[in-house]
């Protein structure tokens, strides 16, 4: 299904972006895991990178077009947050709003950006973005009831801007060859409170959150040649949360 292709996934060391690797490595794909966590070995698949530097971005790409000769898809699955990525709207500071849209929004912007030039050039690639169904819906904030939990308001910003990013660069750069599409994944469990899966899952049409590992065969999918004709799309991975 990607025999061949050459696949950057940014964030590759998260919690889907593990999965997402995974998945494109078992799918006969060349990945390469580019982290802030990750070991600099590119004979092994992993690259060390700070997203939110532009020179650690460009330098990494260029290092696995050098090698390789070609970038066929980049997915960007990132997650960088501040420490207080999670809070009160009234409480949100200027400093935490602007470091966390710095963070997301545009680290998404500069590795498309590096992608693209090459991508342009080779006239073919393949982008997956990642977005959220709070980038598509509002809040539900009745499943945080009885927690601590209450999510930064930046959040569905950034995965708001990502979306439309996204439709953006596909109409941009579909004269070139180059299909640019989403994921929206809805909530992953990731051992937050039990009442939180409890109340997520009464909501959720297949009854209960995501598991990581179902999130990545629809990143493998869109950069395949079988969603050759798929440019634009934001898929949404939530269990029928946005259906309802």
């Amino acid at each position: 299904m990607l025999s061949n292709k050459i696949i950057v996934v940014v964030g590759g060391g998260g919690l889907i972006g593990k999965y997402v690797v995974e998945n494109i490595k078992n799918k006969s794909g060349i990945c390469i895991n580019l982290d802030i966590t990750a070991r600099d070995n590119l004979e092994n698949g992993s690259l060390r990178c700070d997203v939110n530097s532009y020179d650690s971005v460009e330098s990494c790409i260029l290092r696995v077009v050098s090698k390789f000769g070609k970038l066929d898809g980049l997915v960007n699955v990132a997650y960088p947050k501040t420490k207080d990525f999670c809070g009160k709207f009234e409480d949100i500071s200027i400093e935490s709003w602007k470091q966390n849209i710095d963070f997301q929004l545009n680290s998404a912007f500069v590795t498309c950006f590096v992608a693209l030039r090459i991508m342009k050039e080779q006239k073919f690639g393949s982008i997956v973005n990642f977005g959220s169904i709070y980038g598509v819906v509002g809040n539900d904030f009745n499943i945080y009831e009885h927690t601590n939990m209450c999510p930064h308001a930046a959040y569905t910003a950034i995965k708001g801007g990502v979306i439309s990013f996204t439709r953006y660069l596909a109409s941009y750069f579909g004269k070139s060859g180059i299909r640019v599409n989403c994921v929206s994944p809805g909530g992953v469990f990731d051992n937050q409170a039990p009442v939180f899966v409890q109340n997520y899952s009464k909501k959720c049409p297949l009854g209960k959150m995501a598991r990581p590992e179902e999130i990545a065969p629809a990143v493998s999918f869109l950069l395949s040649d079988e969603a050759s004709y798929i440019t634009g799309h934001n898929l949404m991975v939530d269990g029928g949360w946005c259906a309802i």
